[in-house]
């Protein structure tokens, strides 16, 4: 099969073909990265050259089925046309020692690959934080995610408080919502929180969104089934219409995603995020993104292109 600049394929018979070498002409055809221009052309240069970002393959052996791409597009029908315009934020992702087994609690491999997939949208800087934002981060984020090994006292109270006071957005992964002896003070803030032991149960969990919820991180999602980690046991008083989605655990439903706001301030809490193949599913990509976009007060479908590159798509 023999290939032209202008795209023609000529299918020759083996028999007939004496020599073969290369041509001295790219078959791209001329004059393409003017007909693309700068933004196109560097769009499909990054394609081409550059990894998508995802986290490592190195967890247990039975990692979940690939998520089918049809169920992630109904997930995210209903977008704007054209979409509602969007801000220049700040976003930094606080990460800290890894403290489980391979494909667990990976927070240094996570915050590496979701620097990665956050910075490919032009209007959004990402800042890495070891442990704890910098006074800085704090002055000048619009959100943060944490996914580490929480922890709470009275300076983290008072910078978290003024942070949210001023309108800051909030979003917490998994083991972030560990108070430790503070974890009543840290679940004012939170909805609830870890102090010392918790329930919790690794293996399928079905997620169920709360009947009634509108919140439009939700949109179109009424369960989510995942291969993870749940918690419950926490402390905190968490209202009902606060909560987005449960999981069925000890016989009764726990909250397993909700959210919260204190003035102008928003937290989003995920308990997901056990393992890394899960930062890989599109769906809890598509809760993930928008928790993070809706806690900064902008437009929750802003990181709909974020949800594909580097995911576990069935082929």
């Amino acid at each position: 099969m023999v290939g032209d600049a202008k795209g023609t394929i000529t299918e020759v018979n083996k028999s007939e073909v004496e020599e073969i070498k290369p041509s001295s002409l790219s078959t791209m055809p001329e004059g393409l990265p003017k007909l693309l221009g700068p933004d196109r052309m560097r769009d499909l240069m990054t394609f081409l050259l550059t990894p998508p970002p995802s986290m490592p393959r190195d967890g247990p052996a039975n990692r979940p089925k690939p998520r089918p791409a049809a169920e992630v597009a109904a997930a995210l029908a209903g977008a704007p046309t054209p979409a509602e315009p969007t801000r220049k934020i700040k976003v930094v992702l606080v990460a800290g020692p890894k403290d489980h087994g391979p494909g667990e609690h990976d927070y240094p491999a996570w915050r590496k690959s979701w620097s990665e997939l956050l910075s490919a949208d032009d209007k959004t800087e990402v800042a890495a934080a070891w442990e704890w934002p910098s006074e800085t981060d704090f002055k000048t984020a619009d959100a943060m995610v944490f996914f580490q090994h929480g922890s709470w006292d009275d300076r983290k109270a008072a910078q978290i408080d003024a942070f949210l006071a001023r309108g800051g957005g909030l979003v917490y992964v998994h083991w972030a919502i560990d108070g430790g002896k503070n974890g009543r003070d840290f679940a004012r803030r939170i909805g609830l929180a870890g102090m010392g032991a918790v329930g919790f149960r690794h293996g399928p969990a079905l997620l169920e969104a709360r009947p009634g919820s509108n919140h439009p991180v939700m949109r179109n999602i009424k369960k989510l089934d995942l291969v993870d980690e749940t918690y419950w046991k926490m402390v905190g008083d968490l209202p009902d219409d606060r909560v987005l989605a449960t999981g069925v655990e000890d016989g009764a439903p726990r909250p397993q995603l909700w959210s919260v706001e204190h003035g102008k301030g928003r937290v989003f809490v995920s308990i997901p995020g056990h393992y890394s193949w899960t930062f890989d599913d599109p769906l809890f990509r598509v809760v993930l993104l928008r928790a993070i976009a809706w806690t900064a007060h902008e437009p929750v479908d802003r990181y709909n292109m974020l949800v594909w590159p580097g995911a576990n798509l069935a082929r």
